[in-house]
Parts: structure tokens; sequence; C-alpha cells
């Protein structure tokens, strides 16, 4: 078996991983030296999305794709905020043009017109959804108060509770926090 099917393989398992993408870093954190990303592109077994991100073409599309390449545009400590985490999960009927992630630094990577970069201090709480780095859901309903009808913002709240998205405690914090 040659390098080249080698690096394809290992290449293919870590997108598998991260909705279809690979980074040059995660390739090389792999064993997969970072000229071979270039090369594998060149024929074929590659998309290069933007400066050190790339998609395996063949994995299967997922609704969090745009989610996935977002973050990994928007660089190290990106999390999704807002009416994004909403959107994430079906909460509030939402459906933002654009996917808004919050950097912990300035940050100024070239992004599509589908992301919205926003800077915020540095330890804000995050959690991961479905491999996603992203605000959790209490907050990201009580971040969207004003933007949002409040009764939408209610019915997200019982349908997050629902689906387990909610602890008893962040429950509480949300219901309080939509009737102030």
């Amino acid at each position: 078996m040659s390098a080249e099917v080698k690096y394809r393989e290992i290449v293919r398992e870590i997108a598998l991983d991260h909705y279809g993408y690979v980074t040059t870093k995660r390739a090389a954190e792999a064993g997969v030296p970072t000229v071979e990303l270039p090369k594998l592109a060149a024929r074929g077994g590659l998309v290069n999305v933007a400066y050190g991100l790339y998609r395996v073409p063949d994995v299967p599309p997922t609704a969090y794709d745009q989610f996935a390449e977002a973050l990994l545009r928007s660089g190290e400590g990106a999390y999704l905020h807002g009416e994004s985490v909403l959107a994430l999960f079906g909460l509030a009927d939402v459906n933002p043009r654009k996917i808004k992630v919050s950097v912990p630094r300035r940050a100024r990577p070239k992004l599509p017109p589908f992301v919205e970069l926003t800077q915020v201090k540095e330890g804000a709480r995050t959690t991961v959804y479905a491999g996603l780095a992203a605000q959790p859901v209490a907050e990201a309903i009580l971040e969207c108060r004003g933007r949002i009808e409040r009764e939408r913002l209610q019915d997200a709240a019982k349908q997050a509770r629902s689906e387990g998205l909610l602890t008893t405690a962040e429950w509480q914090q949300v219901r309080k926090g939509l009737r102030s």
C-alpha cells in the first residue's frame, strides 16, 4: 500500500468524525505531512475550502456541516452562540441568515457571507453539542431576548427541557429570565 493511499485513509477517518472536514493541524497530529493535503486536493481526493481547511467530498452531508465549517474557519476557541445555537436544535423556529460564532480573541480570517464573527471575553462558558463547541442552550435562549419574541423563546425553553437540553436549574433560570 502506498503512502498516498494510507494518507488518504487517515484524512478520511478524521473527516468522518468532523462532518467531512479536516484541518492541516489535525492531519499533522495524525501523522499526515501538511504537504500531502494540497497533493490530495490536486488529485480530487479533497476540496480546499479555505486556508488550512479541506473537505472530503464523498463524506455524506449532514444538517451540521455548515456549523462545523463556520467554527473551523473561525479558528481555535470559536463557538456557536445566540440564534445559531437555537438553530442547531431547531428551537424557537429560527433560521438565521448568518451563523453566529464567538471567538475569545481578535481574529481576522477570511469568512464567507454566512458567518458572523463576534469577539467575546475570555472564559465564557461553552459546551459541546454533536461535536460542535457552543454556548449552553440556556444562555443562548436568554441572549436572544429582545431579538426573538418572548413566546417563541418560552416555547424553545419548553422544547429544550423536554429534549434534555436544559437541567432543572437551567430551566428555572430561563423561565425566570424570560419573565423579567
